[in-house]
């Protein structure tokens, strides 16, 4: 057990100093009743004192009762004496927090959405989640071991704050194939998450006071990080089509999308919006901030290629990750940048964390180039339909025309629009006496909307428990 016991030698007898910082322990509850306690050789070596020091402190706690000593076995608290003492309420000073630390904290009543429930509802509708069930745990393990075994020493060094250059390569890669990006992998950058990138974006690219634009409702993580960043937001009214580019602001130097399944509300961006973002954003020198948070599930018809494959001028950060594919505790993302800003954001990621940790990276690698991933992105995808079709049919049959679903074309979650005013508050707290977890939209505007809605994530439930949780949704609605 090692000690930190402060000596000093302003006269006060080094026994009396020791005596008094063990009894402050034994009171604080540093140490625990019934603890053993080092020998008075050990201390003595700790604190590079005389073995007789230690001595006499110990005779002292001995003959006041905080310790008893045992034959053969060594020295002890006192049973029923530790933590007894008062040792004195410390009284915290007032720190002066910076203009971003006022903001951070003005922000802890919306971050982290949605927030985990004392008791988790039966049926959880719970949004933003992967499917824990369909990921390859055991194949994963064999991976992230074989990395651990056969990786040189150097691979355990400080690496690129760029990322691994076998997992750029192999996410780019995927990208062309999948989603249309025009890329290279020396604009590829590993994140932790895309909440990181973000947090860069606002780094390298918003002053405060920028006028940014952001949809009209929206993904909270977006707007507060803004906020935070000292950006006036501009948000711009979402409708069944996406963003409405003929509403963006002229002040502004940058907007935040979701083009390929709307967050919260689902909404695909038409081609012809998306032509006239990429108008706009040419006319005001503008950056697009493409955020593909859920773009390899879609559904209906042939998926809409990124917004980014459609850009020629190098005007759109596109921001992506394996949360919602593989498991969220990987923490790692991507952000693709147009080549005039990655030493930048190179510098900013670096100033941030250094890198993303090396040996998850690998083993994503090795998943990506083995096929892996295609092959547990078509089961996902598989399972995905299969639960989508249950929800659409859950709805129609319980709910009927009570309600209105958009959402349901992409993505991982529907809203519910009831056509009949309610109460968001009223109808989540009713649902949960039911066992069924949904979660209000309210939160995802910038301010009160006129329609309640509710989000319907479907990633880790199954068909019949979709079918149950929509059946007692019914009731209270």
């Amino acid at each position: 057990m090692q000690w930190v016991i402060p000596l000093t030698r302003d006269g006060e007898p080094l026994y009396r100093q020791v005596y008094r910082g063990m009894r402050q322990a034994i009171l604080g509850g540093a140490a625990g009743a019934g603890e053993r306690l080092p020998s008075t050789r050990d201390l003595a070596e700790q604190l590079g004192i005389s073995r007789t020091v230690v001595l006499l402190a110990y005779e002292q706690l001995l003959a006041e009762g905080f310790i008893t000593g045992r034959g053969g076995s060594g020295t002890y608290v006192s049973e029923g004496l530790a933590g007894n003492g008062s040792p004195g309420k410390r009284r915290l000073a007032r720190l002066r927090l910076s203009r971003f630390g006022e903001a951070a904290m003005g922000s802890m009543a919306t971050v982290n959405t949605p927030l985990p429930r004392p008791v988790a509802p039966r049926y959880n509708f719970i949004y933003g989640r992967s499917d824990l069930e369909t990921f390859p745990f055991a194949l994963w393990r064999r991976l992230l071991l074989r990395q651990a075994r056969r990786g040189s020493t150097r691979q355990f060094d400080y690496g690129s704050a760029l990322g691994n250059p076998e997992l750029r390569a192999a996410i780019c890669a995927h990208l062309r194939r999948a989603r249309a990006v025009v890329c290279d992998p020396s604009e590829v950058m590993v994140v932790n998450g895309s909440q990181q990138a973000l947090d860069l974006v606002m780094r390298v690219l918003v002053q405060p006071g920028d006028a940014v634009a952001i949809e009209n409702p929206q993904y909270d993580g977006i707007r507060e990080a803004l906020r935070v960043a000292g950006a006036r937001l501009r948000p711009v009214p979402v409708d069944r089509d996406g963003l409405d580019p003929a509403r963006l602001p002229e002040d502004a130097r940058m907007v935040f999308v979701t083009p390929s399944h709307q967050f919260p509300t689902g909404a695909i961006l038409s081609l012809d919006r998306r032509l006239a973002l990429l108008r706009w954003a040419r006319r005001r020198n503008a950056v697009i901030v493409e955020d593909d948070y859920d773009g390899e599930f879609h559904y209906d018809g042939r998926p809409l290629e990124s917004l980014q494959g459609l850009d020629r001028e190098g005007r759109i950060i596109y921001i992506g990750t394996f949360s919602r594919t593989v498991f969220p505790a990987l923490r790692i993302g991507y952000l693709i940048a147009p080549a005039s800003l990655v030493p930048a954001f190179t510098a900013a990621k670096w100033l941030s964390d250094l890198h993303s940790a090396t040996l998850e990276q690998q083993t994503l690698a090795e998943f990506i180039r083995g096929g892996m991933y295609e092959r547990h992105l078509r089961r996902l995808r598989r399972r995905n339909t299969a639960r989508r079709a249950a929800l659409l049919e859950a709805i129609g049959k319980y709910l009927g025309d009570r309600v209105e679903v958009t959402g349901e074309g992409a993505g991982a979650q529907v809203v519910l629009w009831p056509r009949k005013r309610v109460s968001e508050e009223a109808i989540v707290a009713e649902a949960a006496k039911k066992g069924v977890g949904i979660y209000g939209i309210a939160h995802c505007y910038v301010r009160k909307p006129s329609r309640p809605g509710f989000l319907l994530g479907y990633a880790r439930l199954t068909e019949r428990e979709i079918r149950e949780g929509i059946r007692l949704l019914g009731e209270v609605l």
